[in-house]
């Protein structure tokens, strides 16, 4: 928990840094005076005065500023009811507007360059996901776990076992694929092909909106092969003597042929699990002893094994162009969120705070380090240069408290005079 918090503060602080330094080189080459340079905000912690620049680290880490000289000029002259804003040397509306709409401007880009320098050296030194594979399970064949309603994927007639192979004209190989094209799809028909028992059948379905998260689902969880890929030491499956690699048979004398036939199982409670499973060609029986938290949910310390999909690295030239398109994308995605809001979508849940967008780029880079250390470096950086490129949107809004509305002020400055 400790670890995950740390990262996460370290990594939004990276992404404010960024943008807060965008702001910075603006003004400093627009020959506006930076008052203050702070990452974090609240009372200061530490600060050093260098070139009439007081940089500062301050109390809270979820944000950060750029303290301008004559900022607050605009609002005095409004209070006053001024003719005109004063002219001070050196303040932010001392220099002509276009200079200043630059430096309003410069944050969000630096965000936008993050992002697509940050994809372009992960595409330069190629990644990898660990996924499951492209075969899905119908949640509503599993009322027991998912409740009793019907999803999309029923309407359009796929059927668990299902291998999907193609999602609007694009090829799928792995569940990471579904998740993506079916995520951004909400309320749209798309024509899928499945393979099922080796005869492609071509489908249509329309992705619902899932009102917590604001992205399209259609009722489909992945088919995981009941073959053990983590087992944590101390807890319950490691006493059982449970190991990496077991593929699981038998639990109760009830047969499982994936995650799902497991989970079902111990959504019921048992005391003991009685497991029989294939270890190298033998076969091992052992008793399990679930423990369940106050939630009811059993904690047995063990996960099922995914797939590794390997992207291998691209030459500088391709991985720069593939940077920005995958940026340019995520840019496109979250515009195309914005109206997800207007569509019943629970907007506490879907819009979270800068605590949760901390715990969130934790938990995904401690997941990734748990995978090794490039694979948790490239996790953390992948998902903040998602998280960069949507605080470059969100600050190009035209709301007078951000950047975009700033910028809309300025040019409404330079049209008007």
């Amino acid at each position: 928990m400790i670890v995950t918090i740390l990262l996460g503060i370290l990594g939004l602080g990276i992404v404010v840094f960024v943008h807060e330094l965008g702001h910075f080189l603006a003004a400093k080459a627009s020959g506006i005076e930076v008052e203050a340079f702070s990452i974090g905000w609240g009372k200061v912690l530490v600060s050093k005065k260098w070139r009439g620049t007081d940089y500062r680290i301050s109390l809270l880490p979820f944000g950060g500023y750029c303290k301008m000289k004559g900022e607050e000029l605009f609002k005095k002259a409004l209070d006053e009811k001024a003719d005109k804003i004063p002219d001070e040397q050196g303040s932010l509306f001392s220099v002509p507007v276009w200079k200043r709409t630059l430096t309003y401007a410069a944050g969000p880009f630096f965000n936008f360059l993050f992002a697509v320098l940050v994809l372009a050296v992960i595409w330069f030194v190629g990644f990898s996901l660990y996924t499951f594979e492209n075969r899905v399970l119908l949640l509503s064949d599993y009322p027991n776990l998912f409740g009793s309603q019907e999803y999309p994927a029923d309407q359009a007639g796929l059927r668990s076992g299902d291998r999907i192979i193609e999602i609007d004209g694009e090829e799928v190989t792995n569940y990471l694929d579904i998740q993506q094209q079916i995520a951004q799809s909400a309320r749209e028909s798309i024509p899928i092909k499945v393979d099922r028992g080796g005869r492609v059948i071509g489908l249509e379905v329309t992705p619902e909106l899932n009102p917590e998260t604001g992205a399209g689902r259609i009722g489909v969880t992945a088919w995981i092969e009941p073959t053990i890929g983590t087992v944590e030491e101390g807890k319950s499956a490691a006493i059982a003597g449970l190991q990496r690699g077991d593929r699981i048979l038998e639990v109760n004398d009830l047969s499982v042929e994936h995650s799902i036939d497991f989970y079902s199982i111990l959504n019921e409670r048992p005391s003991k699990l009685r497991i029989r499973l294939q270890r190298e060609g033998e076969e091992h029986r052992v008793e399990l002893i679930p423990l369940y938290n106050e939630e009811g949910q059993a904690e047995i310390g063990m996960s099922f094994q995914g797939i590794e999909h390997r992207n291998p690295g691209l030459g500088p030239g391709k991985a720069l162009v593939r940077g920005a398109e995958q940026a340019v994308e995520t840019f496109a995605l979250t515009i195309k969120g914005i109206a997800a809001l207007f569509s019943g979508v629970d907007v506490q849940k879907a819009v979270s705070g800068p605590v949760r967008i901390t715990y969130m780029v934790g938990e995904i880079a401690s997941q990734g380090f748990a995978e090794g250390m490039s694979t948790g470096l490239i996790s953390l950086f992948r998902f903040l240069s998602l998280l960069s490129v949507a605080l470059c949107f969100g600050n190009l809004l035209p709301i007078p408290a951000l950047d975009g509305g700033l910028i809309l002020l300025s040019v409404v400055e330079m049209v008007k005079g």
